[in-house]
């Protein structure tokens, strides 16, 4: 664990190191991969994301994310009604200004309707007019989102989020809002227009669902339904859809990153919207066993280290499964209670970062440069393989099990690099064209929960080339998991 003053003053040497290791790999290794022109292929914006870095915002820049989702609460920005407009209330021109000095976007999660606003739940209410016309002065909800749209522009925000979580119904914990979906539609329909009335450039981001409140209620996923709703308005051509991304959160359980995501990219496909990116803007798995910060809950018992493990395995497998960006959540939990859980990869008592944070520091050093993934597993072990922009490739692998599992990887060049979840990072040499690779077990519980996350993760970085993935067992007989014959993924049904 690393001291918060210590990591204020040290951080930035930390990052440094492993940005520098992070070019050195690739300028050491790299097969020189070329577009068709000469021309080197450019990377994408750093995928990878923090909810809420603002606190610290030191820390948040040695972290090294790209984005950053901060709560814009409607009530404070208007608290007495909608002849004001006071940002610098809720979101202070400091964090902006920090987040964009570190080459940080700022992604806006709309929320929280104010009192005089609705007629309804404060906070959780349909805005009154909000079925009006969108130049109707008293849609209220039309002329907030234009004058947010207008006021962040030049201040750097562009992406908004309508919404949190609307799928969670009235009486269940986290409920937020409390109209249909009728009128969430709506929200989202008028929210767009004006918002981009307020500035042409905005983006709307459909709110993070949860996936699991109607799967276990056997209901139709709320998103199949919105979508569906959206699909039939007669003027959502004309505004393309009324949406740039959809929002998911996915906690706890690694493999559900790449299935929960895989249901959903066929929910846009089948409902017209291909091409819709969709962004995991919340996941981790808190850990509730953290000796400083104990907390007492029926399932999911994770430890310190099984969160790093799962924050990387869902790094991994989001990128297999074609998301744009993705979030953990979140840097801190600010003013929790005793007892209370615990998702910052941050100490909450101590502020001092947890092995995730440096889990996470790792995934961004490494793979914020992919271009693309695919993954491929079997009852063992997980395999994910990365293919660089600069013409490297990385193998990310885990145990899926209590069985520790051995991976044979072909050789592409005379030597790897081999980098461990918490940073370490080594030389290692083939032998007979392959490498051996031996993944822990993960730590697993008894009873219905299994093995919720996989064991520590190791990635192996050499240059671009086809590769077989084996797993050996102690016979010494193999199994392939990657290669020209990958084992299939069973797609899970909707």
């Amino acid at each position: 664990m690393i001291n918060m003053t210590r990591t204020a003053r040290n951080g930035g040497h930390i990052r440094l190191f492993l940005l520098l290791l992070c070019w050195l790999i690739a300028v050491t290794i790299s097969t020189a991969a070329e577009d068709d022109d000469g021309q080197q292929p450019s990377p994408a914006a750093n995928r990878f994301g923090v909810v809420e870095g603002m606190w610290f915002p030191e820390m948040t820049c040695d972290l090294g994310v790209g984005w950053e989702r901060l709560i814009f609460d409607w009530a404070a920005h208007q608290p007495t009604g909608p002849d004001e407009f006071v940002g610098f209330l809720n979101i202070p021109d400091e964090w902006l200004t920090n987040a964009a000095a570190c080459g940080r976007e700022i992604v806006a999660v709309v929320k929280n309707v104010p009192e005089w606003a609705t007629d309804g739940i404060v906070g959780a209410g349909v805005p009154r007019g909000l079925y009006l016309p969108v130049d109707d002065p008293d849609n209220l909800w039309a002329n907030f989102m234009r004058q947010t749209a207008a006021y962040y522009a030049p201040r750097g925000v562009t992406r908004f989020i309508i919404l949190n979580e609307p799928d969670i119904q009235f009486g269940t914990y986290g409920f937020e809002f409390d109209g249909t979906l009728e009128d969430y539609f709506m929200m989202v329909k008028v929210g767009t227009i004006a918002a981009r009335e307020g500035n042409p450039a905005a983006r709307i981001h459909l709110a993070g669902t949860t996936y699991w409140h109607d799967v276990n209620s056997g209901e139709r996923l709320y998103t199949d339904r919105l979508l569906e709703r959206i699909a039939a308005d007669p003027d959502a051509a004309e505004y393309d859809g009324y949406f740039d991304a959809l929002s998911l959160h996915i906690y706890f359980r690694t493999d559900s990153v790449y299935d929960i995501v895989s249901v959903y990219r066929r929910l846009l496909d089948q409902h017209g919207f291909e091409d819709k990116q969709i962004w995991i803007v919340e996941t981790n798995a808190s850990p509730n066993r953290d000796p400083d910060w104990l907390v007492e809950r029926p399932q999911f018992q994770i430890t310190l280290a099984q969160q790093a493990a799962y924050v990387v395995q869902a790094a991994a497998q989001a990128l297999a499964a074609g998301v744009e960006r993705i979030a953990v959540y979140k840097l801190y939990d600010q003013l929790l209670p005793e007892g209370a859980e615990s998702f910052g990869i941050l100490n909450p008592a101590t502020r001092e970062t947890r092995p995730a944070f440096v889990a996470w520091q790792t995934v961004i050093a490494h793979l914020h440069d992919v271009a693309d993934a695919e993954i491929s597993r079997n009852e063992r072990a997980n395999v994910v393989r990365a293919r660089h922009h600069n013409g490297r490739q990385t193998v990310i692998a885990w145990a899926r099990t209590e069985q520790a599992a051995t991976l044979s990887i072909s050789a592409t060049g005379d030597k790897a690099y081999l980098v461990h979840q918490s940073g370490e990072t080594r030389i290692i040499r083939p032998t007979d064209g392959r490498y051996a690779l031996d993944l822990p077990a993960a730590e697993c519980e008894s009873g219905a929960e299994g093995c919720v996350v996989g064991g520590a993760v190791w990635m192996l970085v050499q240059p671009e080339g086809a590769i077989r993935v084996y797993e050996v067992d102690r016979r010494g007989e193999r199994e392939m998991i990657f290669g020209e014959v990958m084992s299939s993924i069973p797609q899970p049904s909707d």
